[in-house]
């Protein structure tokens, strides 16, 4: 259920970048939703809704991460956020590596997960690719 919280964070977060660069281009206030155009309405609206339809299974995680998003106070937000430009910028291989250390150190607690990340930065190339071969993530439902 984790893994797809990024997908649709990464949506809100896309829906709202062109807002957020044309406000900075230009340094006027953007208008309240209801002074949007119905045109610039659907355009914001439209990649949710696409999801939404191809996807009727997931609807209630859809529902459920809206829900826990605008509860999220906005520190926990801007944190959200710049996470989900982190994974945006990732190869693939650094988002299997990711998954793989989210998925090996999530029950640990915080000293062992501490522990254990600091062997990691000290691991070579190598044997960073060794460990992730040894200790896939399972595969993500959706995801091959």
């Amino acid at each position: 259920m984790r893994t797809l919280i990024f997908p649709l964070l990464l949506a809100a977060a896309l829906l709202f970048a062109p807002v957020a660069q044309a406000q900075d281009a230009q340094a006027a206030p953007l208008p309240d939703w209801e002074q949007l155009t119905p045109a610039q309405r659907d355009l914001l609206i439209a990649p949710i809704r696409d999801r939404w339809n191809r996807e009727p299974g997931h609807r209630q995680q859809y529902l459920d991460y809206a829900k826990r998003w605008k509860d999220m106070p906005q520190p926990q937000r801007d944190r959200a956020r710049k996470g989900m430009e982190r994974w945006e910028q990732m190869s693939p291989a650094q988002r299997e590596e990711a998954r793989a250390l989210f998925h090996a150190t999530r029950a640990m607690d915080k000293n062992t997960r501490h522990a254990f990340m600091e062997k990691w930065r000290q691991m070579s190339p190598q044997q960073r690719a060794d460990w992730i071969k040894a200790h896939p993530a399972p595969p993500a439902p959706g995801r091959p």
